[in-house]
């Protein structure tokens, strides 16, 4: 299981590439919610998600350690933009592979950072054994989206710039996928300050972490592919990640496709910040009452910022009151 001292580790070798982003505070969040929310910025990260950090740290360590002349990956889109720019940066050639329907914006930012890309179904299920398939016929190293320990240690840095900017930090909100930047958070806090709440929050669409915690054992689950929360569409979680999730994650709690869409046109409308409906859960847990903050201190982490303007449109509501 990954410690503390891995994550120290990690946040000195990425620290060269990965920005230390802002804390931003929304007065109009905090008064509807009754609680101070802050808002954890990864959107505004290099490649603008918080999967540069775990990429970063593997990326290296496999060409370091592992000599690594070629890797892949499996991605809806920002792990993949992760992967390629920090291959890009080292010299390292990779190959993304990508579910049929990626957002437009991500696969072209993966082509811009020299990333090759291929199509393979709609499912992490599918896309990762192709993944790494592709690694093991071109002497490859694959570079799994979150269960590995690399990846998990280098997300673990979220939770450090966390407790060094706010103090006294009640509650953090962290949206759940395949779990490796909800196990590094936890890593983190849980080892350092246990009175601190961590609460993982799902889409109802794509609940495989929530049906695996209430089994007791890692469940696949069907249809993750109907959320508009794309960077959630797991279905399961990790080996590695889920043990942490269940040592340390005080709750989690889902969020509807109406909640995500309005607490996205709400951080838009609001705060002119454009996230993706992923970042969007955490925001929909607090403002929907999904989580008890009153008069807490609540860090939401916003994981990543990366739309597709042609489908905006389809995305945002109106929200009452106006900017």
């Amino acid at each position: 299981m990954v410690q503390l001292e891995d994550i120290l580790r990690a946040r000195t070798r990425i620290s060269s590439t990965v920005k230390v982003t802002p804390m931003m505070k929304s007065h109009q969040l905090s008064e509807r919610v009754g609680a101070q929310i802050f808002l954890k910025s990864e959107h505004l990260q290099k490649t603008g998600s918080f999967k540069i950090r775990g990429a970063t740290n593997r990326v290296i360590q496999a060409k370091d350690d592992e000599g690594a002349k070629f890797v892949t990956a499996a991605s809806s889109g920002n792990h993949g933009q992760a992967v390629a720019y920090i291959a890009n940066q080292l010299e390292v050639p990779a190959k993304i592979v990508v579910p049929t329907d990626a957002t437009t914006s991500k696969v072209n930012a993966i082509k811009e950072y020299r990333g090759l890309v291929e199509f393979y179904g709609t499912t992490s299920a599918e896309r990762i054994p192709r993944a790494k398939e592709l690694a093991d016929e071109l002497d490859g190293v694959y570079i799994p989206p979150y269960d590995h320990p690399h990846i998990i240690a280098g997300q673990g840095t979220v939770g450090l710039e966390i407790l060094e900017q706010i103090d006294d930090v009640d509650t953090i909100i962290v949206p759940v996928g395949g779990g490796g930047l909800s196990a590094g958070i936890l890593t983190v806090i849980k080892e350092k300050n246990p009175d601190i709440r961590v609460i993982g929050v799902e889409p109802e669409a794509g609940n495989d972490t929530a049906v695996s915690l209430d089994r007791g054992k890692i469940t696949a689950v069907d249809g993750t592919d109907q959320t508009i929360a794309d960077g959630l569409r797991t279905t399961q979680p990790g080996d590695l990640t889920f043990p942490i999730l269940q040592k340390y994650m005080d709750e989690l709690v889902l969020v509807n496709e109406d909640e995500i869409r309005y607490a996205m046109s709400f951080v838009m409308e609001r705060m002119k910040q454009m996230v993706e409906p992923s970042s969007a859960t955490t925001v929909a847990a607090a403002m929907f009452g999904k989580v008890h903050v009153a008069d807490e201190k609540v860090v939401c982490v916003l994981s990543g910022g990366n739309v597709d303007l042609g489908k905006l449109g389809q995305t945002l509501v109106k929200t009452e009151g106006g900017s």
